[in-house]
């Protein structure tokens, strides 16, 4: 996709969902980071049903702490790598508590620096809690990204940085959640839903479901 191409996409994903929001349920920055901890390798479908107990238990680092691993996981257990996630939970929130006086950090480094958090949970963070332009790639954006050939590369910290450079700045705040939003209902994995698809006339695909009579 050239530059033009990449504008146009954005102006059409942004004139559809003008104010895309994360589909996490969350309370508060904390609750948000917590979530997003929890979401690796799970559904926010899932992760809603399994904080929905967790936070009316615990919805401050000092709350979690005191619930302890035990008590996290009592809650978390659906989900995979459940006991690894309860035991980040928990340090995450101690450190909180002893680095930060109990605040989530503005700060990529301090955010990465947590037990659990890499660079795309703190993306997700800096973006959704504190409005930073950041664009955080799991495995929709990843896919859209080489699929329509806006941002193609061979790992997620590649694409960011290709998408980084290609998305119009105009675009960036809300980059993450349109590119994700789409990835997850129309430009599927199994079968992107070529014929609904707004910017299918603008993409590099090529696949059958492109080319597919009506």
């Amino acid at each position: 996709m050239d530059a033009d191409a990449i504008d146009q996409a954005f102006a059409r994903l942004a004139a559809a969902d003008p104010a895309p929001t994360s589909e996490l349920d969350y309370t508060s920055v904390y609750t948000l980071l917590v979530a997003v901890v929890l979401s690796a390798q799970a559904t926010d479908v899932g992760v809603n049903r399994a904080t929905a107990g967790l936070f009316a238990a615990a919805d401050t680092p000092a709350a979690m702490v005191a619930l302890g691993e035990e008590g996290v996981r009592r809650h978390i257990r659906t989900l995979g790598l459940f006991n690894a996630k309860a035991k980040n939970v928990v340090a995450l929130s101690e450190r909180l508590i002893a680095e930060h006086g109990g605040a989530v950090p503005r700060d990529r480094a301090a955010l990465q620096a947590l037990p659990g958090v890499g660079r795309k949970t703190a993306n997700v963070v800096l973006n959704v809690a504190f409005g930073e332009p950041t664009i955080a790639v799991d495995t929709h954006i990843f896919r859209v990204a080489n699929r329509t050939g806006m941002a193609p590369g061979r790992t997620p910290d590649a694409v960011e940085r290709a998408l980084e450079a290609v998305v119009p700045d105009r675009w960036k705040q809300h980059a993450h959640h349109w590119l994700i939003l789409h990835g997850r209902y129309v430009c599927r994995a199994r079968k992107p839903a070529c014929g609904t698809c707004t910017i299918a006339d603008l993409c590099g695909y090529d696949g059958p479901e492109k080319t597919a009579p009506a």
